[in-house]
């Protein structure tokens, strides 16, 4: 006898929410944005501003391979491209792959689609591996 599979039960919060396909990216843009509005006025080369910590550099204080994001972010609203390189340039080169990401997903909802992209194995490995290559070159040298 086959079993028959239900869709997964979504809980209190997720109910409320739309389930239009643009709901998620817009609600990421809108975030970024708000983000944005408070990173510019706050400027995180000095010390004591309201921003996270990065929890890998504060348990192991090593640097990530996303540290030094958010100086890169609040020196490129600023003009200072120059800064921007020597905070995260790893970061700096994957930025415009991660906005046009994030301009297809807006894309495709707003077409009434869900979108999800599809990364292959290999790209996965060479996405990890550079991670990994940046973290140890960026805390070695």
């Amino acid at each position: 006898m086959a079993e028959t599979v239900r869709p997964p039960r979504r809980g209190p919060v997720l109910r409320l929410l739309p389930r239009h396909p643009a709901t998620a990216p817009l609600a990421v843009l809108a975030a970024g944005a708000a983000g944005s509005v408070h990173l510019y006025g706050t400027d995180p080369h000095r010390a004591g501003q309201l921003l996270p910590r990065c929890p890998f550099h504060f348990v192991t204080g090593l640097l990530c391979p996303a540290c030094g994001g958010t100086r890169m972010v609040y020196d490129l609203m600023h003009g200072r491209l120059d800064a921007a390189w020597l905070d995260n340039r790893a970061l700096l080169l994957a930025s415009p792959f991660a906005l046009a990401l994030l301009g297809c997903w807006i894309r495709e909802g707003l077409r009434g689609r869900h979108w999800r992209p599809r990364i292959g194995r290999r790209t996965q490995a060479l996405i990890l591996t550079a991670a990994v290559v940046w973290t140890v070159a960026r805390n070695v040298c």
